[in-house]
């Protein structure tokens, strides 16, 4: 059986981008790289998400950090979260290596700078496209001994959370939203949303599905040593 070649081979991408210009620019570098290629467009995170959620029959995802209806690395964090199987590709006008580095540790199957040229760019997402993670060449790698400094931030933020804090985010661990958290806690949505916020705050994080991944990152050794209880 012959395959067919990236000319001739027809995928499907979503472009999420809040800028015109640059979806149009993502229009043409994804042409150069498949010529029969079907897009959608996206102006937020939200509207990707009600496409999604219409259907998920989608080759690879190019999405832009900044979008007008999250904070962050949140956009990518959600579409992780709710489609593991899309590869999305972080195509971002900010190039620096930690935020690279970060991206990559969420998930994002490559990360592509805007400064680039349309060719460059299509090459990116054919590589990506073959199973590939595409960063910069220039990109070099989070040295391990900050990888572990940063884990070891983590776990002190940890130890600064309260017993009803720690069990409020292990609740968050598990899925469950505010009402059912307040429900098995016995106390009021208000309650709960004051704890949520004073988590967020002491892990430094800027989302709860961030929480949730940034302590998924900690071994049970890790977690156990500070005492808590997940």
């Amino acid at each position: 059986m012959q395959t067919m070649s990236a000319a001739s081979e027809r995928v499907r991408f979503l472009i999420i981008d809040d800028h015109p210009l640059f979806r149009d620019a993502l229009h043409g570098a994804v042409r150069v790289a498949y010529p029969d290629v079907e897009t959608v467009e996206a102006k937020s995170i939200g509207e990707a998400l009600e496409v999604l959620g219409e259907s998920s029959s989608f080759d690879l995802c190019l999405l832009d950090l900044n979008m007008p209806d999250v904070q962050g690395f949140e956009g990518l964090l959600q579409l992780r979260t709710r489609h593991p199987s899309l590869p999305v590709v972080v195509v971002s006008g900010h190039e620096e290596p930690r935020i690279i580095s970060e991206a990559l540790s969420y998930g994002a199957a490559g990360f592509i700078p805007k400064s680039v040229r349309k060719t460059d760019l299509a090459n990116a997402i054919r590589s990506v496209m073959q199973g590939e993670i595409h960063v910069p060449e220039n990109y070099r790698p989070q040295p391990a001994d900050a990888e572990r400094d940063d884990r070891a931030k983590m776990v002190q933020r940890l130890a600064t959370l309260t017993p009803q804090q720690l069990r409020v985010l292990q609740m968050l661990r598990q899925g469950l939203l505010n009402k059912q958290i307040a429900y098995e806690l016995q106390v009021g949505e208000t309650t709960v949303k004051a704890h949520v916020s004073e988590i967020l705050r002491k892990l430094n994080v800027y989302s709860r599905t961030q929480a949730v991944i940034e302590v998924s990152k900690l071994d049970n050794a890790e977690l156990f040593r500070e005492q808590a209880p997940f």
